[in-house]
């Protein structure tokens, strides 16, 4: 009763910092549209403005707006402060969890054959390619024929990996690949690069989206469900290049709040 209850309220405090975090950075954005500037880049870009304030349209982007926009987050001052917040958030993440990963580790291989952890390849920033970490929430060889996008019911996901997947617990191991330097613990999810190949062909500025490291959480992971196709694709690269437009730690910390909000309810899981 009393971890129902805690859980409760952990849950009221976490959307109630949420809303107020979202409610503050509303009102800094709606300033910028008074004021005829982005409060929160200091000058406003033009063609990167959103209609509903959370993702661009992707027919009015100046590439040249947004890659100087990326190039803020990855300037000495600015890759600094991402950087302290990754080892934060990151070193924070693997010691509460602890006791979770071990649990995990254990349910794993005892569930199914096969390795505890998962490696695969991913994009990262500037189009390199990366071994990304994961508990395995699959059965051995998983993809006979080749990448494929998770589906609603994927018989290839184990019993334990439903449980993870569900509750995000199979992405904890990426803090070690934040803390390696490949990835943020903000920003635009890293891609395979099976379906990069495509998307980069069919999606208009979604190379852009590698202009910055990627993230294990991100404002396309908060904002919008499990993409499994080029249209979900297109659509995520919206709100990527948005986080990368309008990034600031402020940003990074109401992502992180909305992200707890994602993984208390279980919200867009495959």
């Amino acid at each position: 009763m009393l971890l129902y209850l805690g859980a409760a309220l952990l849950a009221f405090f976490v959307g109630a910092g949420a809303r107020a975090l979202r409610s503050a950075y509303s009102e800094i954005y709606n300033a910028g549209d008074v004021a005829g500037d982005d409060p929160l880049r200091g000058r406003n870009p033009a063609g990167v403005r959103s209609r509903d304030h959370e993702r661009l349209d992707l027919g009015e982007i100046n590439a040249a707006d947004v890659e100087a926009s990326a190039q803020k987050v990855n300037e000495r001052i600015g890759a600094g402060a991402k950087r302290a917040l990754d080892i934060l958030f990151s070193t924070a993440l693997l010691i509460i969890f602890s006791p979770v990963i071990i649990a995990t580790a254990v349910a794993v291989r005892i569930d199914s054959p096969g390795p505890v952890l998962y490696r695969q390849r991913r994009i990262g920033r500037g189009g390199v390619a990366f071994n990304v970490l994961k508990f395995r929430s699959m059965i051995v060889d998983a993809e006979p024929h080749g990448a494929a996008y998770a589906a609603i019911g994927d018989h290839r996901i184990t019993r334990v990996g439903h449980i993870i997947r569900r509750m995000r617990i199979d992405e904890i191991p990426q803090a070690i690949n934040v803390l390696r330097g490949e990835m943020s613990f903000v920003g635009p999810r890293p891609e395979r690069p099976e379906f990069v190949e495509t998307l980069e062909t069919e999606i208009p500025h979604y190379k852009a989206r590698h202009l910055v490291k990627p993230g294990i959480t991100g404002w396309a992971q908060v904002k919008y469900e499990y993409a499994a196709s080029v249209a979900g694709a297109r659509e995520k690269l919206r709100y990527d290049l948005f986080y990368i437009s309008r990034y600031s730690p402020f940003l990074d910390l109401l992502i992180v709040l909305l992200t707890i909000r994602v993984v208390l309810f279980g919200l867009g899981s495959r």
